[in-house]
């Protein structure tokens, strides 16, 4: 692998598919693209004071950290916020408001993800 290419996965990950099973059992995953590794993931774990975050949504790139096991809970939510990306034009702006506002967990529009990926579960919203 030349240079070039090593920055590139550097900077912005590598293309992965999801477990076939996992898509098959919950098809709206396919509505996103999937990466792992990349500077996404750690410029969104600095944020909140980690080395690196499980995952963030860049419009329909979902960007996983290189640890992170794919596990359907984090992607449905990672999902969610997919789709906030494409309802709102100022989506990025927004959530950066209602985290400075409110704090990551208080952030409407995390308390959102998690109420999908807790309804797409069947697991109810306890815990939110």
């Amino acid at each position: 692998m030349g240079a070039g290419s090593r920055l590139v996965r550097a900077l912005i990950g590598e293309r992965i598919d999801l477990p076939e099973e996992m898509v098959r059992r919950y098809p709206d995953l396919a509505q996103a693209k999937y990466r792992r590794g990349g500077l996404p993931v750690r410029i969104g774990g600095w944020s909140v004071g980690t080395s690196t975050a499980a995952a963030i949504t860049l419009w329909r790139t979902v960007f996983v950290a290189p640890t992170t096991v794919l596990d359907a809970e984090l992607l449905l939510h990672e999902l969610r916020h997919v789709h906030q990306f494409l309802e709102h034009r100022a989506f990025p702006v927004s959530y950066l408001w209602q985290s400075i506002r409110y704090g990551y967990t208080r952030n409407a529009y995390e308390v959102d993800a998690r109420r999908y990926s807790a309804s797409r579960l069947g697991t109810g919203d306890k815990d939110l």
